[in-house]
């Protein structure tokens, strides 16, 4: 499933659009171990180069790759000239034991801040990273009996969504899963190259533009827009959903969910 849409220019997104889950900024504690890894990847992943792929070789690290359990964990980066470590969702599924060699990341190229400077590295470069990921990461069992789950992305929000769906999520027969990912246009939309795979592993994908070209036939706003649209909770109790994205957004899902009688520690987040 590959969107297409007439190209539009590049916009920058300005700082109070930043994604609350996908990249944290002191939030975790500070590591107390440090160590460096080599760039395996950078690459951008969107048309308009907004968010890049950055990946990391830890084939040295088993270590660090084991303590990564959960999907929606974060590594902690020390970057030159940052005050403070940022923290940033691991976009690859939890591995294997033994199989892994990596982890990958999207970053936001946003000018002026910290992380930006990691969509510039080579293969090979080095980086500062926490010794093991910190959070807990989405905490599925809590809607383990869900017949049916939402869940809600924005922006770089997909990239711990991208773990979520990788490393399993979904594939239960028994459960209804739906995406809403929302983003400005297709040039800012990242992983359209795995959407088949995601829908052919139980995902129904529901692409949200807020700043769509006329061509595109889709839902149009945002992501709570278009879930207020599409709204249909039959029985709350045997739902479950997952969030990651915009503040705001985040906000105004929880209030619907919970209005419609959703239990509040059914909605789960990655912080």
């Amino acid at each position: 499933m590959l969107l297409r849409s007439a190209p539009r220019r590049l916009h920058h997104l300005r700082p109070h659009h930043l994604s609350t889950a996908a990249a944290l900024a002191a939030a975790p504690p500070t590591p107390t171990e440090w160590t460096t890894a080599p760039v395996a990847s950078v690459g951008a992943a969107t048309a308009d180069a907004s968010l890049f792929h950055v990946s990391l070789d830890l084939s040295s690290r088993a270590d660090l790759l084991a303590s990564h359990v959960a999907a929606g964990q974060f590594l902690p980066f020390r970057l030159p000239a940052a005050p403070y470590p940022i923290f940033l969702a691991i976009s690859s599924s939890p591995p294997a034991p033994g199989l892994a060699t990596s982890f990958d990341f999207l970053v936001k190229r946003l000018p002026g801040t910290p992380s930006a400077c990691l969509c510039d590295l080579r293969p090979g470069d080095l980086v500062h990273v926490g010794g093991s990921v910190v959070g807990r990461g989405f905490e599925v069992g809590r809607i383990a009996d869900a017949r049916d789950v939402l869940v809600f992305a924005t922006g770089s929000g997909i990239s711990p969504i991208r773990s979520l769906i990788e490393s399993g999520f979904g594939e239960n027969e028994n459960i209804d899963v739906k995406l809403f990912y929302g983003v400005r246009n297709l040039q800012r939309m990242a992983y359209q190259e795995r959407f088949t795979n995601w829908e052919s592993s139980g995902i129904k994908i529901i692409p949200v533009l807020s700043r769509p070209d006329d061509q595109w036939t889709g839902e149009r706003g945002y992501v709570q827009n278009a879930f207020s649209r599409m709204k249909k909770v039959v029985n709350p109790s045997s739902m479950g959903a997952i969030l990651c994205g915009h503040k705001q957004m985040s906000e105004e899902i929880t209030r619907a969910l919970v209005a419609d009688g959703v239990p509040k520690d059914r909605i789960l987040t990655n912080f």
